[in-house]
Parts: C-alpha cells; sequence; structure tokens
C-alpha cells in the first residue's frame, strides 16, 4: 500500500487506485471478516491498475494518433497476483513493472525535486512513505506510528511497543517540525505527512509546464519495450538524432533527418530483420499520388507529330516504371486513363539514390524504414539547412557502423 501512495513519483496518480483505509478496522466488529474481504479485493485492483498503468497502459496512444504505435506488453493480471502473493518484497515487485532505464530515472527524480520533495532513488530504503490516516500523537498505538519511526529513525526503546507514540518520538517529531518552519506540537497530521513525504507544492518558476512536459515523457517511456536489449537502435525524433547503444553505452551518434509536419514519422519499436546495401527505392503510394501524378502532363500535338505525355519529372530523379512487372515508356502512357497507383515506379542504385548506400529494414505496417545518405550542409552564411523532408522514414546523415552481434549472418 505504501508502495501504490507514490504513484505520483512515477507520474502515475495514486488516487486512481482505491485503497482501503487501516484505521477504519474494528477486530471486534461483526463484520470485521467482511471488511478483510473488501479490502483485500481493493488491494487486489488497485495492484493490477497500477502495474498496467506502470507498463503505458492508462491510453492508447494510437488514439492520440496514428502515428503513435507502440507495441505495449501489459503484463497478465492473473500472473500479478500469483506473484505478488508470495514475494517477499511485494514493494519492489510493484516498482519492477515501471522502466528501468537509467533516462526514465533521471525524469522521476527530476519530477519529485519540481514537486518540492527529495528525489532519492526508488531503492533508498529510507524513502518512506506515510499514507493518509488518522492524527498521530502521545500515546496513540497504531501501525502508521511504526513508518513514522523508520522515517525518522527512531527505534523504540526496550520499554515501549514499536507501534506506540512515545515520548522520544514526540521529541524527534518536534525537532522535524521546528527544522522545517513548521509549529512544533509533535503531532502528525495531514500536513506533517505531506512535509514527511516530501510533496510540498513547488515553487519553481514554471514548474507547471516542466512537470508536464516531464509526465508525457515518462509515460512515452512506458510505450517503449520493458527490456531494449543489450544492443539497439534509438532515433529520438524531435531532437533529431540517432543513437547506437551497446551495453547499455552509446557507442555511435549520429543527426538524422525526419518526416514534416503533414508526414511525420511514427513512433513505434520493431526488431531489424535485414540490411539492405545499394538498395533500389520503390517510390511509396504517397509520393506517386502527391508528389508525381501532378507534374505527368499531356502535351498537344503538332502539325509534324508530337504530342504524348511528358515525365520529365521521372527523367530528373532517374525513376524508372513498371507496369505487371516489365518497364515501360511513361511518355507513351495516358496517364489520364490509367490510375499511377497501378503502377511500380522505383529508383535504382546509384550515387543519386535517395536511400543512399544502405537501408535498414523492419518491417511494419506503416512502410517505414531507416537508410543512410549524404546530407547537405550549407555553408555558413547561406540559411539554415531543414532537418525535416517529404518522407515519414528517418534518414542518417551518414552510415553508423555495423559489427556483427550473435545472431546475425
Amino acid at each position: 500500500m505504501a508502495e501504490i501512495a507514490k504513484a505520483d513519483d512515477y507520474g502515475l496518480r495514486a488516487s486512481d487506485y482505491a485503497l482501503p483505509k487501516p484505521d477504519t478496522f474494528d477486530a471486534s466488529d461483526p463484520k470485521a471478516t467482511d471488511w478483510l474481504a473488501d479490502a483485500e479485493i481493493k488491494i487486489s485492483f488497485a495492484v493490477l491498475g497500477y502495474a498496467n498503468d506502470a507498463r503505458g497502459g492508462r491510453i492508447n496512444p494510437s488514439r492520440l494518433s496514428e502515428n503513435l504505435d507502440p507495441s505495449l506488453a501489459l503484463p497478465n493480471p492473473s500472473e500479478v497476483i500469483e506473484s505478488i502473493a508470495f514475494r517477499s518484497d511485494p514493494a519492489a515487485y510493484l516498482r519492477s513493472f515501471q522502466p528501468d532505464q537509467p533516462q526514465f530515472e533521471a525524469l522521476r527524480q527530476k519530477l519529485v525535486e519540481l514537486r518540492g520533495g527529495n528525489p532519492k532513488s526508488a531503492d533508498d530504503k529510507s524513502a518512506v512513505i506515510i499514507p493518509d490516516g488518522p492524527m498521530l500523537k502521545m500515546g496513540m498505538q497504531h501501525e502508521q506510528v511504526v513508518l513514522l519511526r523508520k522515517r525518522l529513525d527512531v527505534p523504540a526503546n526496550s520499554h515501549a511497543e514499536e507501534n506506540t507514540f512515545d515520548a522520544a518520538l514526540v521529541e524527534v517529531v518536534e525537532r522535524f517540525q521546528d527544522a522545517h518552519g513548521v509549529l512544533p506540537d509533535g503531532m502528525v497530521g495531514p500536513g506533517m505527512r505531506r512535509l514527511l513525504n516530501g510533496r510540498q507544492k513547488t515553487s519553481v518558476a514554471g514548474g507547471s509546464a516542466k512537470i508536464r512536459a516531464i509526465l508525457v515523457n515518462m509515460e512515452r517511456w512506458r510505450w517503449l519495450p520493458h527490456d531494449l536489449g543489450p544492443y539497439y537502435v534509438t532515433v529520438n525524433i524531435p531532437e533529431f538524432t540517432l543513437r547506437v547503444v551497446a551495453d547499455s553505452k552509446t557507442v555511435h551518434t549520429t543527426r538524422v533527418v525526419v518526416g514534416k509536419p503533414d508526414k511525420q514519422t511514427p513512433v513505434f519499436s520493431d526488431e531489424m530483420q535485414e540490411i539492405v546495401f545499394n538498395p533500389f527505392w520503390n517510390v511509396p503510394t504517397s509520393i506517386k499520388v502527391e508528389e508525381i501524378r501532378p507534374y505527368l502532363r499531356e502535351e498537344a500535338a503538332w502539325f509534324f507529330g508530337g504530342g504524348g505525355w511528358n515525365a520529365a519529372v521521372l527523367q530528373r530523379h532517374n525513376l524508372r516504371v513498371k507496369y505487371l512487372g516489365r518497364n515501360v515508356d511513361p511518355g507513351a502512357i495516358d496517364w489520364n486513363a490509367m490510375d499511377i497507383r497501378n503502377f511500380e515506379i522505383y529508383q535504382p542504385p546509384g550515387p543519386d539514390n535517395v536511400l543512399g548506400h544502405v537501408k535498414f529494414v523492419f518491417p511494419n505496417k506503416h512502410d517505414v524504414y531507416m537508410h543512410a545518405a549524404e546530407i547537405l550542409v550549407r555553408p555558413a552564411g547561406q540559411g539554415r539547412k531543414s532537418r525535416l523532408h517529404a518522407g515519414a522514414e528517418p534518414r542518417a546523415a551518414r552510415s553508423y557502423p555495423v559489427e556483427a552481434r550473435p545472431g546475425m549472418e
């Protein structure tokens, strides 16, 4: 329960998970068994909701945009309930559903900092959260007193029970309150809990906007595979940067060109299955329709002949046309009568091929791949070169080194 109460520190909302209130339990009540059964159900649903949300199941990304197409590996509910039942450390088990990449942990710590808390690591045993409950004061016996002792490092002496709020604990609470500018009354209510849990309202300028940005990025980390593997390639689209990571270390970085706002590079992950050297470029249907067909113009016939179709747009880009598997002359086709989508338009390998010399293939429904090409960089004083291009596939400024890995042929 204490771990779920810290959900806000991980970019989730603790209020989304209804938990029982231990202070309302009365063992002498005839309905005590009913209370325990209801508490068990609430905790089970809270655990399932937390595990699902930690893995990115809060929203369906594709409902936000068709370009957001991650493959979410949501946990199996029955496996979660069975596993947490015998775990010696249920809190650590719940944390295991959160992304374990260092970038996510850095965001988590910054989030806690902006919210005015102490950005301790999740593995720090001193990071104790005291959940909502009754006012804790001198002489009271309650299970949260045990948490309070752990939080303030006040072990029970031989003459006191661990769950008893004794004079020694009151003294330490008063010192803590005085050090934080709070009236030292020696009691622990809602305000004192927020102080102990490090949830004071942030005073950082522009904190709300920064917090929203961090929350969005934490959520997007949940959309990545939980285990990226020892060797992977990642493209940070807004940063225009590709990184090759091996054994958690970035071994290569290069700039990339990505899609324009109207033809955005989709967000997804997949296994790279093939590398093609000196590839052919098969023109996508969208480019055929939107960027080639408007420039195929019919020319009027003259007295001494002529006429036909002007296919200069294809010649300028060294594009070839096939129909039913055979090369055809684009100037001899009546493009008004024929649908350009039924033709195969391609660019053979060569120095002017738009894909460059290498194409990295990972099958996906977006028909997107990465390729390496020489990118024009204008000299100083001639304007800034945009890193956006008409297609959606990421394009690397130069090819990165390919190392033989186990399983590669």
